[in-house]
């Protein structure tokens, strides 16, 4: 089966842009992926406007409902629109009922230490009507009894997709595989969907996206061009090549980088695979470390290889 493709290119590529999209760049993007056949669109973050400064950040850092109605209107097309809150990152309470919004689905990012609030998020936005997913982040840190702690509790919650994260790109397909196997294991028994989201560290994000595919993931991220911070994340124009059928059209993709994404790396945005982020990967590291090395030049790949392995 082909799973729901979710292109959350603003959400991950506004990591490495602050956000500062123009609004022909959001229209473009909303169009393409209307025109690829893509399910749902991730528009960005329900970020804290207590926590982060309207001036450090372009609008979809926060998705207010009338800059996302800017794009789409009332949204009366099959694809769906989603945006993230992340946990401790969003206001309780700030987010509208699902029938005064053109959002439909809410993604719950959290990392295994913030189950709990993750879950109390997950129900106000169920009470509220939205479809809900949940992120689990830099699971390559936890523990496998961490892991089937986390999986049970959200399976016992309202929460609609639990998504297998690679943060740090430090998943090799067999690992992808086993713990697709568990979190499918998981979630199917109460009627949940599986999805896979992620990174490029080690060039791996297509492949292991395809492999969380053919083990059940009804789910699968990817970006245009692959854009996202860092290494990046599943390339669009890769993932739709790939399931490609009469419903699903590649062309518009490859339209929209070269009109939007080329210019944007031409002009020195800087996003995509590099040597500092597959030694990230392989040490299970976050990749912010990698991207100020690339800023400072990338100089001492042996000296960062060693401190990396060292656990420094």
């Amino acid at each position: 089966m082909k799973p729901e493709i979710l292109d959350c290119t603003l959400r991950d590529g506004g990591l490495v842009n602050r956000f500062f999209f123009s609004d022909e760049f959001v229209r473009d993007l909303y169009l393409t992926n209307l025109e690829v056949g893509v399910d749902y669109m991730e528009f960005g973050y329900k970020a804290s406007e207590k926590q982060f400064n309207w001036k450090d950040f372009g609008k979809l850092k926060f998705c207010r409902e009338e800059d996302i109605r800017q794009v789409v209107g009332d949204h009366s097309s099959k694809m769906k629109i989603s945006v993230m809150a992340d946990v401790g990152r969003t206001e309780r309470g700030s987010i509208l009922a699902r029938k005064d919004s053109v959002i439909d689905m809410i993604r719950i990012a959290t990392y295994s230490s913030t189950i709990p609030e993750a879950i109390e998020l997950i129900e106000e936005c169920h009470e509220k009507g939205y479809e809900t997913s949940v992120n689990i982040m830099a699971v390559s840190s936890d523990t496998e009894s961490m892991i089937h702690k986390f999986l049970g509790e959200f399976c016992d919650s309202s929460v609609d997709v639990i998504y297998l994260v690679d943060s740090f790109g430090a998943f090799y397909p067999e690992q992808i595989r086993k713990l697709s196997n568990l979190y499918f294991e998981y979630a199917e028994k109460q009627g949940k969907l599986l999805g896979i989201h992620a990174h490029n560290n080690q060039q791996l994000a297509f492949a292991n996206t395809l492999e969380a595919i053919h083990c059940g993931a009804g789910f699968a991220d990817a970006t245009c061009d692959g854009m996202g911070r860092g290494a990046g994340n599943c390339s669009m124009e890769m993932l739709v090549g790939y399931l490609k059928d009469k419903q699903l059209q590649e062309l518009p993709i490859l339209k929209f980088i070269e009109k939007h994404l080329i210019p944007m790396k031409e002009a020195g945005i800087r996003w995509g695979y590099e040597l500092p982020y597959l030694l990230t990967g392989q040490g299970r590291v976050h990749p912010s470390r990698a991207i100020q090395f690339i800023q400072e030049g990338c100089k001492g790949l042996a000296g960062m290889f060693a401190q990396i392995a060292a656990g420094e």
